[in-house]
C-alpha cells in the first residue's frame, strides 16, 4: 500500500460494496499523509461518475480520510460559510493508483452553524438489501453514523473550529 506523502497530486476512487467504481476526483493535493490519516485539498476538480458523466467542483475543499474511522468528511469552504458533505464509507486504502474507498450511501450533510441532516437512508437500505451487506457490516455502519454525529456535536475533528482554516491556507501555498 502506498501511502500519499505531502504535496503529491492523487486521485480519489470511491467504489460500492460491489466492487464497481462510483466516482472519481481527478486532482487533490495531499496536505498531510500517513498509514492513517489523509488531508487533501482541491478546488475544480473534475469528477467523472459511473456512467461516464463529468463536472466540476464548485468551491475549495478540505478531504479528510482515516484509515481507522467508517466515514470520510469533505468541507467544503464557501462564502457564507463551511459546508461538511460526509460520507459513511469504509475505511481508506492507498495504493499507487490512488486513495480508495466503499461508499455505503449514507451521507450527513452539515451546514455552517453545525446544523446536521442525515441522508440518503432510502438508498442505503436499498444496495443493503441489492448488495446483500453482511450484518456486521451493517451494525459497523450504523456505529459510525452515530460517531460521526458525537463529532459534529463535540466540534470534533475537522468540525474544530479552526481545522479548515489551517488546512486551507496550507493547500494555497501549493497554488501559488
Amino acid at each position: 500500500m502506498g501511502i500519499p506523502m505531502e504535496g503529491d497530486k492523487i486521485q480519489i476512487h470511491s467504489y460500492k460494496h460491489n466492487g464497481h467504481i462510483h466516482r472519481v476526483w481527478e486532482e487533490t493535493r495531499v496536505l498531510k499523509g500517513t498509514q492513517s490519516l489523509v488531508i487533501g485539498g482541491n478546488d475544480r476538480t473534475t469528477v467523472t461518475e459511473s456512467d461516464g458523466r463529468t463536472w466540476i467542483t464548485r468551491e475549495p475543499a478540505i478531504c479528510y480520510f482515516h484509515a481507522r474511522h467508517w466515514f470520510n468528511i469533505i468541507g467544503m469552504i464557501r462564502e457564507d460559510g463551511v459546508y461538511y458533505y460526509c460520507n459513511i464509507s469504509s475505511p481508506f486504502i492507498s495504493d499507487d493508483e490512488a486513495l480508495k474507498y466503499i461508499d455505503y450511501d449514507l451521507d450527513i450533510k452539515v451546514f455552517p452553524d453545525m446544523t446536521f441532516i442525515l441522508l440518503d437512508e432510502d438508498e442505503y437500505e436499498k444496495h443493503r438489501r441489492e448488495m446483500n451487506y453482511p450484518d456486521v457490516i451493517d451494525k459497523i455502519l450504523k456505529n459510525n453514523v452515530d460517531k460521526l454525529i458525537q463529532w459534529i456535536r463535540g466540534r470534533k475533528g475537522p468540525f474544530a473550529p479552526d481545522f479548515i482554516d489551517i488546512w486551507y491556507e496550507r493547500y494555497l501555498t501549493y497554488r501559488s
